[in-house]
């Protein structure tokens, strides 16, 4: 049942891909100030949406402050959306006890984002260098599970 539930999500999450463009997403930095995700076009773009209670999101921190530190000057960047209703200076003081190094912004939990739904924490949207949203996954991601994901796609 529970895989055959999965699988049901996935499916849901990856149809809801096929529509979805970060053009034009904006959210508020963890100053206030509006950042848009059009700023990354022609890098890939990892958005992890999180919350500083979730001890899911909290595992793969590691894995993704790995992957924005390899790439920094790459092709490939990390920005973490923190979906919780949170104090703005309680976010900045997690974000630097957790030495989070790549760019959150925030948003209160909503069903469906420009990006497709986050029906559960972690979720974490994949979009191409074009600005199209090509894969999510729901619960932990791995550093090598995305780096893998992006060189099958890569010169597609």
């Amino acid at each position: 049942m529970k895989t055959w539930l999965n699988g049901l999500v996935s499916t849901l999450l990856l149809g809801a891909c096929a529509l979805a463009h970060a053009t034009g997403y904006a959210l508020p930095d963890l100053d206030g100030r509006p950042q848009s995700l059009d700023q990354y076009r022609g890098k890939w773009l990892i958005v992890n949406y999180w919350a500083t209670w979730c001890g899911t999101c909290r595992k793969e921190l590691p894995d993704l402050v790995s992957l924005h530190e390899k790439h920094r000057d790459g092709d490939i960047v990390v920005v973490g959306i923190n979906f919780e209703d949170i104090g703005r200076q309680e976010l900045k003081d997690f974000v630097a006890t957790q030495d989070i190094p790549y760019p959150v912004l925030r948003s209160k939990p909503v069903r469906s984002t420009p990006l497709g739904p986050v029906p559960a924490l972690p979720t974490t949207y994949i979009v191409n260098p074009a600005g199209k949203v090509v894969a999510g996954e729901i619960g932990l991601v791995t550093q090598q599970n995305l780096e893998d994901y992006i060189a099958s796609q890569r010169g597609k």
